[in-house]
């Protein structure tokens, strides 16, 4: 149940070496957090929602550099550091 939740609500799944994140969430959460561990790396993500939308990446940056691919992904280092994701919902 766990799992659902996360892979069909907050729309995190893992692809191979990519993290891949598509949110589909209530119009009424302004945003949500969390955090992932992936080997030695950490990546703490947060995701915005100031359109009050369901779904539909507006921009998305991965440490500071902006992610301009779809759908939106990242990729799962295993280097004892901790990685800022940053996703922003909206046409």
């Amino acid at each position: 149940m766990q799992r659902a939740g996360v892979e069909s609500i907050l729309g995190l799944r893992i692809q191979g070496k990519f993290l891949l994140l598509d949110p589909c969430i209530p119009r009424d959460w302004r945003n949500f957090e969390m955090t992932v561990r992936h080997g030695s790396a950490r990546y703490e993500i947060m995701v915005e929602n100031p359109d009050k939308v369901m779904r539909g990446v507006r921009s998305a940056e991965f440490d500071g550099q902006a992610v301009t691919q779809r759908p939106v992904s990242f990729p799962l280092l295993d280097d004892a550091m901790t990685h800022r994701i940053r996703v922003t919902l909206g046409e």
